[in-house]
């Protein structure tokens, strides 16, 4: 039985889906499943564009390289379009990047960093996931 965690999983956030194109994630999202397409962000630092399809509760997060050799292009080149990642969302995230950290936990991020619509976030690495890349997140307090 797991005992007191320092933070909690709120709910699954997203899933990221590497995408070659809009128009290809349309074809799936919008034409296929008719989702509505609610919120597109770029992130610079990251190279990579973002377009949302709320499914219920949770969120599709499409990503699409911007041409700058940024993460999600290499990942297509490596290992075609598809599932990227799963994110859950935490209500304390530095809180949890320390419990992992201290219980020996593989991380990609350190710290917390700046994720889309005002969150921060962070990776957990594949190898200490069953080869998923988990993202944890935290929006800011309402």
């Amino acid at each position: 039985m797991v005992g007191a965690m320092p933070f909690r999983v709120l709910r699954l956030d997203h899933v990221g889906v590497a995408a070659r194109s809009r128009d290809e994630a349309a074809a799936l999202f919008e034409n296929l499943l008719g989702l509505k397409k609610t919120h597109e962000e770029r992130v610079l630092e990251q190279g990579v564009d973002t377009v949302f399809y709320p499914a219920g509760e949770t969120k599709l997060e499409v990503l699409l390289d911007t041409g700058t050799g940024g993460p999600i292009g290499r990942f297509i080149e490596k290992h075609g379009t598809g599932l990227h990642h799963i994110a859950f969302e935490v209500d304390d995230l530095a809180a949890a990047l320390k419990d992992l950290k201290s219980r020996g936990v593989r991380l990609i991020d350190q710290a917390p960093r700046k994720g889309v619509e005002h969150s921060r976030i962070a990776f957990i690495h594949p190898k200490a996931t069953m080869d998923l890349l988990v993202e944890l997140v935290e929006f800011p307090k309402k």
